[in-house]
């Protein structure tokens, strides 16, 4: 039985992943984050293929055990009909038919105790050949059930073997990918410390894990450090956010300043009661999950050419103003950073 769980086209797909994972590795630092996003993409599914084969796989092995006891069931079988037929042997090989053989009956003069003894003879090898072809028929079958039970192990090994390694290669490449966002975030000015746990912080595909945690409790492992010294961001908000400052360095002839960005749970209570009615109740504010930055150098006055060149770019980046800060309360400072605004640039 050929196995039914080894993936068509595996090679063909496998030679993609491989051509994918040679490609160089995009030098701009959007394209590296939506590279590894696309990657982590990638990755996810191709794991969940993995998980959903072995699952199959599970569901096979338990196919294999049924016939794994069949086939024992039939060598008990084929066991005990092989006893009769040996009785059968040992006891005329103790028990001749008469005291001279087949002689009387070769001569004529057999008696009715001969006779007796040849229909007896005729039985047993009557019984004996019946035995040796059933025994013969549950030899075939259970040698059919071996070969389909080696076959369906066999076929799984592989299976998972080869979905295991295509899950390698897209780590590797991920991996690859995530390292050349690092290294490009350093060039750009992003402090990692010299074992580089920042850096942990700053790979795009651990974003949406900072979810898991509560407003303002995110830990400093899931944030990434912007270019301006002293403030964060969750890991895309940041990437995002040198992107726009880049691009803002190039019409402005400076970096972006940045007077507030991740703010914790006890830095959203101080804000709170020091300015009343310019910050969010604490736990609900934008800043305690890393996606908002409050600016300055001349993006805080409203109309300015900084603020102006804010409204018409940022978007560009997955950054904008959000409808509120226009009004109530007026906050030209205040950005905000959108994942689903990013995804689709």
């Amino acid at each position: 039985m050929a196995s039914l769980f080894v993936p068509s086209g595996q090679g063909r797909a496998q030679a993609q992943v491989v051509q994918q994972q040679e490609r160089q590795a995009p030098g701009d630092l959007a394209e590296l984050r939506k590279e590894a996003e696309r990657s982590a993409k990638e990755l996810e599914d191709a794991t969940k293929a993995l998980e959903k084969r072995r699952s199959d796989i599970a569901a096979s092995e338990k196919q294999l055990k049924t016939k794994l006891a069949a086939l024992q069931e039939l060598e008990q079988k084929v066991a005990v009909m092989r006893q009769p037929v040996s009785q059968m042997a040992e006891l005329l090989y103790e028990q001749p038919i008469v005291a001279d053989g087949i002689v009387p009956f070769l001569s004529g003069t057999a008696d009715e105790t001969t006779l007796r003894a040849l229909s007896d003879v005729t039985q047993i090898v009557s019984v004996r050949q019946q035995a040796v072809e059933q025994t013969s028929a549950l030899y075939k079958q259970a040698e059919g059930l071996a070969a389909e039970a080696q076959e369906l192990r066999a076929g799984n090994l592989l299976a998972e073997a080869q979905l295991a390694a295509e899950v390698d290669t897209l780590r590797q490449r991920s991996d690859k990918i995530v390292k050349s966002l690092t290294a490009a975030l350093v060039k750009m000015g992003i402090k990692i410390d010299k074992v580089g746990r920042a850096a942990l912080g700053c790979n795009p595909l651990r974003a949406a894990t900072a979810n898991d945690y509560p407003n303002g409790l995110i830990p400093k492992s899931m944030l990434c450090p912007l270019q301006q010294k002293g403030f964060s961001l969750r890991a895309d908000a940041t990437i995002a956010f040198v992107s726009l400052n880049e691009a803002y360095r190039k019409r402005f002839g400076k970096n972006m300043c940045v007077t507030d960005a991740y703010r914790s749970l006890a830095e959203q209570q101080s804000v709170y009661y020091r300015r009343p009615g310019f910050a969010a109740v604490p736990g609900r504010s934008n800043h305690g999950l890393g996606l908002a930055v409050d600016l300055c150098g001349g993006v805080e006055r409203s109309g300015s050419a900084e603020f102006v060149w804010m409204e018409k770019n940022s978007k560009r980046y997955g950054w904008f103003h959000p409808s509120w800060a226009y009004t109530g309360p007026f906050e030209p400072w205040h950005w905000e950073y959108d994942p689903k605004i990013d995804s689709l640039l």
